[in-house]
């Protein structure tokens, strides 16, 4: 059994929405850890897209989806959402959700234990 599962991806045109969502499990999710986003674009590096707190439910978000994407949690479900609207081309990345400690470096690769496979999402203009 896959212990973290992405889903929502998908093509799209510019200015869409997608919803992206992230199964957890027992294992997987903790009270006193973080749930994220990173993407990563062909010939690029991964990079942070937000993170939320299970517990307090703090936010973070990268500068380039501020205002247009929103994190959330349901922690009786173990799941963690990622709301994207106003979705643009340089949007287009393969999607992972991540878990992991919690940090004062939310934004940091190190700080996630648990990685899922991925979704794509492809934006068109």
């Amino acid at each position: 059994q896959v212990q973290l599962v992405e889903s929502g991806g998908g093509l799209v045109q510019a200015g869409d929405s997608l919803r992206l969502s992230c199964a957890a499990s027992e294992r997987t999710f903790s009270l006193h850890g973080m749930g994220a986003w990173f993407r990563q674009a062909p010939g690029k590096e991964r990079e942070f897209v937000s993170a939320i707190r299970w517990s307090g439910g703090n936010t973070y978000y990268t500068d380039s989806v501020k205002g247009r994407f929103t994190i959330s949690r349901d922690n009786a479900k173990k799941m963690v959402y990622l709301q994207m609207n106003t979705l643009k081309p340089e949007d287009t990345a393969v999607y992972y959700c991540a878990t992991g400690s919690l940090t004062i470096r939310p934004s940091h690769r190190a700080t996630y234990d648990y990685w899922g496979q991925g979704t794509q999402v492809t934006v068109s203009s």
